[in-house]
């Protein structure tokens, strides 16, 4: 069987690949240093966690407990009920649709309230105290009083 003139351009391609690269692993070792001191091959991490080669400070060095690390999730702490006791203001409530918005006074955040969500009467600009509960569609208030 005869070699087609494309078969042996391919070939004679493939032979040169092979000596350009043979010339280039050949130039990179004779250009290769024969070794680098401990020294070169140190990186240090800086205050800012960026790669170095100068040590840091030693006078900036902060002590940290192992105990104090902690890698994954971090330890539940249980939540104080009172914190999730919040105080707002009515601002819209359209008793006809039966929902309406409370201004959070300490984060200012508008907060839907739905009229199933409220144990007393409420209006428009009555202080009232509630908690937050995510729903599907943000933040609701929920277990709406007066406040006292």
């Amino acid at each position: 069987m005869a070699e087609t003139w494309n078969k042996k351009e391919r070939e004679k391609k493939k032979r040169q690949n092979k000596k350009e690269k043979a010339e280039k692993k050949a130039e990179r070792k004779e250009n290769a240093k024969s070794g680098q001191s401990l020294d070169d091959m140190l990186a240090y991490i800086d205050e800012n966690g960026n790669l170095s080669s100068v040590p840091p400070d030693p006078r900036k060095k902060i002590a940290i407990k192992l105990e104090d690390i902690e890698i994954g999730v971090p330890k539940h702490e249980p939540i104080n009920p009172e914190d999730l006791i919040r105080t707002g203001i009515v601002t819209h409530f359209n008793h006809e649709k039966g929902y309406g918005f409370i201004r959070d006074l300490e984060t200012q955040e508008s907060v839907f309230v739905h009229i199933n969500s409220v144990k007393e009467e409420i209006a428009e600009s009555n202080k009232v105290t509630f908690e937050i509960e995510m729903g599907p569609k943000g933040a609701n208030a929920v277990n709406v009083s007066l406040q006292k």
